[in-house]
């Protein structure tokens, strides 16, 4: 007879959450040598279950069974190569405006607040709002605060949710379980067609003109865009 699962209903999902945050992360040697723990960590949890749980087990056995390089390259491609699939949490939010920089200091101030305290090794130099370190500290939370602190980011998750389901990736089932273990819905949401980060931060050829954003060159008619600010603009997920 099998072992009975650890996770009781009312208690955070520790191990899942966990796991969750290890597989959005970059998939190198040591990250696939750990793949069958993962899979072994959510079974005995048993905080997923059914179809996302044999969903995340296939995602694990590609990640798993593929060559290595292929595997790397299509998760830089996927996560590293356009906003709308961004694990970045504040690029959803605030872009590359000056805001950023504040909410990244709040998000870690929230993090110290709860004892959590980064450390620059063990992340790999990625921001407080990669979602895999979020998730980490997520993991550390009580139930209900579990429940709260992914209420607040929902309407993230579900964007990058849908831009991962247009692209046909595995991963879209990540995003959704880390979702149900935070009771939030899945929902169904239209993606616009993503620029590319490398085509957003191209810089024009010196003295060239702007061959971007509806600019011509320097001997041509420059249309003006202008657009309305808004009087109080959104702060976005604030941890």
């Amino acid at each position: 007879m099998s072992a009975l699962p650890l996770f009781k209903a009312g208690t955070t999902p520790v191990y899942s959450l966990r796991v969750l945050a290890h597989l959005l992360s970059y998939p190198g040697a040591e990250l696939r040598q750990a793949l069958p723990e993962l899979s072994e960590a959510l079974a005995r949890e048993g905080a997923v279950r059914g179809v996302r749980l044999r969903a995340l087990n296939a995602l694990i056995a590609a990640l798993s069974g593929r060559d290595s390089v292929e595997v790397e390259q299509d998760y830089v491609e996927l996560f590293d190569r356009g906003r709308a699939t961004s694990l970045h949490l504040f690029e959803h939010v605030h872009g590359d405006s000056r805001d950023r920089g504040p909410a990244m200091i709040d998000l870690l101030k929230t993090y110290e607040q709860a004892g959590l305290y980064l450390d620059p090794s063990q992340i790999k130099g990625e921001l407080p709002d990669f979602l895999p370190v979020v998730l980490e500290f997520v993991s550390t939370l009580e139930a209900g605060q579990v429940r709260d602190f992914v209420g607040e980011i929902a309407h993230i998750l579900n964007a990058v949710h849908a831009a991962l389901i247009k692209r046909q990736s595995a991963y879209a089932h990540v995003l959704a379980a880390v979702l149900e273990l935070g009771h939030q819905q899945v929902e169904t949401m239209e993606v616009p067609d993503d620029e590319p980060i490398d085509a957003a931060w191209a810089e024009p050829e010196a003295f060239g003109g702007c061959s971007s954003k509806g600019q011509q060159r320097p001997d041509q008619p420059q249309p003006i865009q202008i657009v309305r600010r808004a009087a109080d603009p959104q702060r976005g997920a604030s941890a």
